[in-house]
């Protein structure tokens, strides 16, 4: 007897959609990337993580979301070689970044679900990020504000403004005394920054002119800069609210172009070693220093 079924006496099988881990939405999604992340880009297992590299996992799982808006944002705008609405800002008050980019991606409660599921306090995970110190007040918050609403109006934008090493002070009583400590919210690193060291741009600055006469006997003239400072961009994605813009707010860092003098160093000067690159830092170190400051 023949006990082999016909294709139209199968069960058939039903078709599940599986979801990109980087891309997806659905919950299910989430909880795997979420772990994943855990896992792999911050080492831990979950049994031994603290809030903080959970926080790091959720930030990291966000940012994929963000990041295929954004690429595929930036390629619509060179493709259609859009103008850009150019904002300039010594501040840039963003706030947390982790709850703002939950709510305009509309995953706000599946992230709550997928870590309560999970046996975890969402408040307190939202909690462990920085506020970013880029900015001291309305100046700062004014040009976020803005930022948000180019992308929320779909509105092709850039902001550059720059990366604040310590940006504004922690203020303490010691001794019955006010006293003002660094602010350093990149202790641990930010998720939602892209370094382009590629894209470093030289700034030439002070120096001197130099007069000479051309091959036609034109006089001329000739700036010899002092020194160079490296500005390396960091990229940090803004997504509008409901929408897939996501623009991008570029931020530079400043860095010695030599950051260290061998010959320096061999001669027993190990201060002036890296003195150049001390220097070139100051520039971007602190939001706004004492008024008294030379």
């Amino acid at each position: 007897m023949n006990t082999m079924l016909s294709s139209k006496s199968k069960t058939p099988q039903s078709k599940i959609q599986i979801e990109d881990d980087r891309t997806g939405m659905s919950p299910e999604t989430l909880k795997r990337a979420f772990l994943d992340n855990l896992y792999y880009l911050q080492g831990i297992n979950k049994e031994d993580a603290t809030l903080y590299d959970y926080y790091m996992a959720l930030a990291y799982t966000v940012r994929d979301r963000l990041l295929h808006r954004f690429l595929n944002t930036v390629d619509t705008y060179k493709k259609e070689k859009v103008k850009l609405v150019s904002y300039f800002s010594a501040e840039f008050l963003m706030g947390r970044y982790l709850g703002n980019n939950l709510i305009n991606l509309e995953i706000y409660d599946e992230a709550r679900k997928i870590i309560e599921d999970l046996g975890l306090d969402f408040e307190d995970i939202i909690e462990q990020e920085p506020d970013p110190g880029l900015g001291n007040g309305g100046l700062g918050r004014l040009a976020a504000c803005f930022l948000d609403s180019l992308a929320s109006l779909e509105i092709p934008a850039i902001g550059y403004g720059i990366r604040y090493e310590f940006g504004i002070f922690y203020q303490m009583i010691k001794d019955g005394w006010q006293v003002e400590i660094p602010d350093n919210w990149l202790r641990f690193g930010n998720p939602w920054e892209l370094p382009r060291p590629d894209e470093a741009v030289e700034i030439m600055l002070g120096g001197h002119t130099e007069k000479f006469h051309n091959e036609s006997g034109q006089s001329k003239a000739v700036w010899i800069p002092a020194r160079t400072v490296m500005a390396i961009p960091y990229d940090t994605p803004v997504p509008g609210y409901k929408t897939n813009t996501v623009n991008p707010l570029r931020l530079w860092k400043a860095e010695a172009s030599e950051s260290f003098d061998f010959n320096a160093f061999n001669a027993g000067q190990y201060d002036q070693a890296v003195a150049e690159k001390m220097d070139a830092e100051t520039i971007s170190k602190v939001l706004y220093p004492n008024d008294n400051t030379p």
